[in-house]
């Protein structure tokens, strides 16, 4: 059986098959769709571990912007506001964000009084990432960063 699998494939390469046996027999064909499984197998997860980092990186980076949206707002008003619609309406730049597609909104609380008066904002991504941003510190993550 080896021997004539053998011969046959020399005889391929020689280029002295008939031309009834010309073509990919059913084990190359095989191979080939074992390669493509294992290919698909290595690069899915990846492809979903880049698209997770990259909703991670959207509520950060939304969560910046509205911390530099709060400071400018300070800035003309002298007090923070817990109303988002306020940073967007007013023209304070802050990020339009879209929580449809999973995650929660940012939610907006006001620490301190008076003179001492601070923000602190935290949302959630589609992934589950906790994130929050103050007045004081930039973004963080992770399972403390709630206000």
């Amino acid at each position: 059986m080896y021997f004539a699998l053998m011969g046959k494939l020399d005889a391929r390469r020689k280029g002295l098959l008939d031309d009834k046996e010309k073509g990919f027999t059913l084990i190359e064909l095989l191979v080939v769709v074992i390669i493509i499984g294992i290919l698909a197998a290595i690069a899915i997860p990846v492809y979903i571990g880049v698209q997770n980092n990259a909703k991670d990186s959207a509520v950060k980076s939304d969560l910046a912007n509205i911390k530099t949206a709060q400071v400018a707002y300070y800035t003309t008003n002298n007090a923070y506001t817990t109303d988002l619609t306020k940073l967007t309406d007013s023209g304070y730049k802050s990020a339009s964000i879209d929580y449809t597609k999973g995650g929660t909104a940012p939610t907006v609380k006001l620490t301190g009084s008076g003179n001492t008066a601070g923000f602190c904002v935290a949302a959630v991504s589609p992934t589950g990432t906790k994130a929050k941003v103050t007045d004081a510190d930039g973004v963080s993550t992770g399972d403390t960063a709630t206000c």
